[in-house]
């Protein structure tokens, strides 16, 4: 019997955008189901940071997008968290001066005072590695754990769709594989994720599909159990089109 595809959370329409009068994506159509981990590839350049910055708000865009049943056209970054769907950016971007703790309550801003402790507390049980850190400058931590203090300052929110844009950059593999556990973890709770990744292997572990990109447009779209997905990633990377509709 076949399994029923989730429900769709995010969904995304021709969606074209870029920068100034430099067009960087063209007829973009995506989705993401609820509890689902889904992989963005594709190779430098390929638009798809410019993907994640105008689903969350940061990039005006033409076409639909849904989240949550709800369109989002026009929303601000700030109100695309409230709604549930948190970007957590590439690069450790934290506030480098203030401790770990004031960091998480940024995130937390506009919360109830109690509820923002809890919330706090729980996006910190996620990574004791930061743990005993709370008090320290988010500056002196080590890249690895400024990755994890992004990827908890997300957490904050409770979110239900998390996107990650290059969680491995200038990671080892150790902690590489830490923040990709915690991104396991929050799926298997029903959290969904959309990573961007340049370690195709471990993306591909995580996500239950992939779509990929190329000269600013979808080129595949596949489920990663495929049989034959390492050769349409390739001929999707090097030019052929390896589009083809999903067996449901």
């Amino acid at each position: 019997m076949p399994i029923s595809a989730p429900e769709k959370l995010l969904e995304i329409t021709d969606l074209s955008t870029g920068y100034g009068k430099v067009g960087v994506l063209s007829g973009i159509n995506l989705w993401i189901g609820t509890g689902e981990a889904v992989a963005l590839l594709g190779p430098n350049g390929t638009g798809k940071t410019t993907l994640l910055r105008a689903i969350s708000g940061l990039l005006p865009w033409s076409g639909r997008v849904r989240f949550a049943g709800a369109d989002l056209a026009g929303a601000s970054p700030r109100e695309t968290v409230r709604r549930g769907l948190v970007h957590v950016i590439e690069g450790h971007r934290v506030f480098a001066q203030l401790t770990v703790l004031d960091n998480l309550l940024l995130a937390g801003y506009g919360m109830a005072r109690g509820e923002r402790a809890a919330r706090i507390e729980e996006a910190l049980a996620f990574f004791p590695e930061i743990v005993n850190k709370r008090h320290d400058r988010a500056g002196s931590l080590s890249g690895g754990q400024q990755q994890m203090l992004a990827v908890a300052q997300g957490l904050v929110r409770r979110p239900r769709l998390l996107m990650l844009d290059e969680p491995s950059a200038g990671l080892s593999p150790v902690l590489v594989d830490r923040v990709l556990a915690v991104a396991r973890r929050l799926r298997e709770i029903g959290t969904s994720v959309l990573i961007v990744e340049q370690l195709i292997e471990k993306a591909l572990l995580l996500a239950d599909r992939v779509y990929a990109l190329a000269r600013g447009s979808v080129v595949l779209e596949a489920e990663t159990e495929e049989a034959d997905l390492p050769h349409r990633l390739e001929q999707a990377y090097f030019g052929q089109d390896a589009t083809r509709p999903l067996s449901r």
